[in-house]
């Protein structure tokens, strides 16, 4: 029986081959890799990857598609695990986890910072995802691209944009330009923040009105003397901040607080 694609849950099914042929060789995987692909869908990388992987879990939340994959591998060979992504677990999983997705576009950021959580378990991560928001997630300070995602996930992931791919390579096709990322967890020795959350709070503070200064975005937390301090210009705008400049500002206040407390 044929599938048709939900609205709902963002689907449209990669169906051309020699793309398909490009992500499995980018993610390169090996018999005993401990993997889970996202979305597996009617299973265009689920099949490639299958003929090499010992094992593969998958995380599918259509039932249709669940029903369709348990005819179609034998349990031995693919762990199905029916829900919603956003809510699952990822630390019932095997360390050194390999992900891999045609991620939905419509949960592609709130599921990307979820799965950031779990960094520390991942080996690597390769997704298709629409090209806009992988030039966000890799892109460099001073652009309009970058912003509060390049910043959190670049704080915790090195990331590379490997393959543009265009909506004809899909069924049905996405009205966007789509793009192939890899994502590597940085070693816990380079994650130099106090406290991640003490650092997302101020990456969200800066970039709220990203067009004002960092006098007038971060007012009530850091004075003329801080900055001096940091050695950062207040005249400076969120976007023309490194990662490392906004890890120095979060430790700079979380010292503060901790010599206001004793």
């Amino acid at each position: 029986m044929k599938h048709i694609p939900r609205k709902r849950f963002g689907q449209h099914f990669l169906t051309d081959q020699a793309v398909i042929g490009d992500i499995v060789a980018a993610i390169g995987p090996r018999a005993g890799d401990a993997m889970v692909e996202i979305g597996p869908g009617l299973g265009a990388l689920t099949t490639p990857l299958c003929t090499v992987l010992r094992h593969l879990h998958v995380i599918e939340i259509d039932r249709d598609i669940v029903a369709r994959l348990e005819r179609a591998y034998l349990p031995a060979r693919l762990t199905l695990h029916t829900g919603d992504v956003l809510e699952f677990d990822f630390s019932v999983l095997p360390r050194a986890l390999r992900v891999v997705g045609n991620l939905p576009y419509n949960i592609s950021t709130p599921l990307l910072f979820h799965l950031a959580r779990y960094a520390e378990r991942i080996q690597d991560m390769h997704f298709m995802l629409q090209k806009e928001v992988v030039e966000r997630m890799v892109a460099r300070p001073g652009g309009g691209d970058y912003g509060r995602l390049s910043v959190m996930l670049q704080y915790r992931f090195d990331m590379e944009l490997l393959l543009e791919v265009a909506p004809d390579a899909f069924s049905p096709p996405p009205q966007v330009d789509s793009a192939v990322v890899r994502m590597l967890p940085r070693p816990p020795a380079q994650l130099a923040a106090a406290t991640e959350v003490g650092l997302a709070q101020v990456v969200r503070r800066a970039f709220a009105q990203r067009r004002k200064t960092l006098r007038n975005s971060l007012a009530g937390l850091l004075r003329a003397g801080d900055y001096a301090a940091l050695g950062i210009a207040p005249g400076l705008r969120a976007e023309n901040l490194a990662v490392a400049d906004f890890v120095a500002i979060s430790n700079y206040l979380a010292e503060k607080e901790k010599l206001t407390q004793n």
